[in-house]
Formats: structure tokens, C-alpha cells, sequence
């Protein structure tokens, strides 16, 4: 699964460049039913929420025009990208602290690209504990899915079945003043328009 370093203007600079890191599936905590615990590591309490757009590769491909991106998408999902972000410091690419078991989510379905339509007509939503802490329309994205799938297949080959997590907006945890981490009992919602909510609780790591 790439996951893509992108933002939307609602409250984060401008990126100079796409960046993206390689997350491995164990990162995941629940791709059927949305219910599974996400999980704190003992190795840190910055445990970060970011609610993304995330597309699913349904033909592959190497070196995808921007033109052609989209007829390689066969859905989309909301994406819970759970960050731990001591560890995500750790390295320029932020690897660490992207990859701990359990600490992310996808789900709990996957729409088709037909039935989602113009994926930039939609908006996202992150709430911890049922309060809004991330909205924003997925048009305001800085790097587009067409962006995304043509740079990231430039560098590998994408298959059917891959994931891409096209990036956050502001509104993180991390940002707020004070900061605000993720803990044992909260609930955290991803929410994009037209599709079913992730929901995932946080419990420490057992």
C-alpha cells in the first residue's frame, strides 16, 4: 500500500514536492468491518489521527498518464491513517512511524468508481469522541488521484488490489495548540461523503 504525503489549503501550507512511503499491511487494523481496535504502542503516546481518501488499483499499470489514471481506480474507501509521530520523526521519509501493527484502518467497504462518480465532488471528515476535527472538500487536495497514480507508478509497478492513501488536510493532532493525542477509549470516525463511516476505537497494543 502508498500512502501519499499530500494536504489540502484548509490550514496547511503548500507542498513543494510529493513525497510518498511505502505502509505495510500489518499497519492496517481493520479492512472488513471498520470495528477493530487501532493500537497504541507502549513505545510512544503521540499517536496521531489522520482521516484520508484512499482509491484501490483495479487494473495495473507502469507509467500511467494523468489522462488514463482514473480508468485504473476500481473504488474507493475511507483510510485512517494512525501516525505515531515521535517515530515518524525518526527518518526523513516518515516509514517508522506510519508502520506500526495496528495503528491505521481502511473500510469498512469499498464503493466503486462508478457509483462514487467524481471522487473531487466529495468531502471528508475526521471526528474523535464525536467531535469535527478534520473537514475539508477532497477538491481542495493539493497532489490529485491522477497526480498520485502517475507518480507513484512511474517509480513501481501498481497492481490490482493496491491502496493508495491520498493524503490529509489540517486539523491533526499534532497541529493543535495544545496537541492532541490519541489515547485508550477514544472512538475515531473517517467520514467521506457518499460512502459508510470508519469507525475505530483506540486500545493500547497488547
Amino acid at each position: 500500500m502508498w500512502r501519499a504525503r499530500n494536504s489540502t489549503r484548509a490550514g496547511w501550507p503548500p507542498r513543494r514536492a510529493l513525497a510518498s512511503a511505502r505502509v505495510a499491511a500489518t499497519a492496517r487494523a481493520a479492512a472488513t468491518d471498520g470495528y477493530q481496535a487501532s493500537g497504541l504502542p507502549p513505545e510512544s503516546v503521540r499517536f496521531d489521527y489522520e482521516g484520508e481518501l484512499a482509491l484501490v488499483i483495479g487494473k495495473p499499470g507502469r507509467r500511467i498518464p494523468r489522462e488514463a489514471a482514473l480508468s485504473h481506480v476500481a473504488g474507493w474507501t475511507p483510510f485512517l491513517d494512525g501516525s505515531i509521530r515521535d517515530w515518524q520523526r525518526h527518518t526523513a521519509q516518515f516509514t517508522p512511524g506510519k508502520n506500526f501493527d495496528s495503528s491505521g484502518a481502511i473500510g469498512p467497504e469499498l464503493v466503486p468508481a462508478e457509483a462514487f462518480g467524481d471522487y473531487k465532488a466529495h468531502d471528508l471528515t475526521t471526528r474523535v469522541n464525536g467531535e469535527v476535527l478534520q473537514h475539508t472538500p477532497i477538491s481542495l487536495m493539493l497532489f490529485d488521484a491522477e497526480t498520485l497514480i502517475h507518480y507513484i507508478s512511474t517509480f513501481t509497478q501498481l497492481r490490482e488490489g493496491d491502496v493508495i492513501a491520498t493524503g490529509t488536510c489540517g486539523g491533526v493532532g499534532e497541529k493543535r495548540d495544545p496537541q492532541r493525542w490519541l489515547k485508550p477509549g477514544d472512538v475515531v470516525e473517517v467520514e467521506v461523503s457518499g460512502v459508510p463511516i470508519l469507525s475505530n476505537p483506540v486500545a493500547a497494543e497488547g
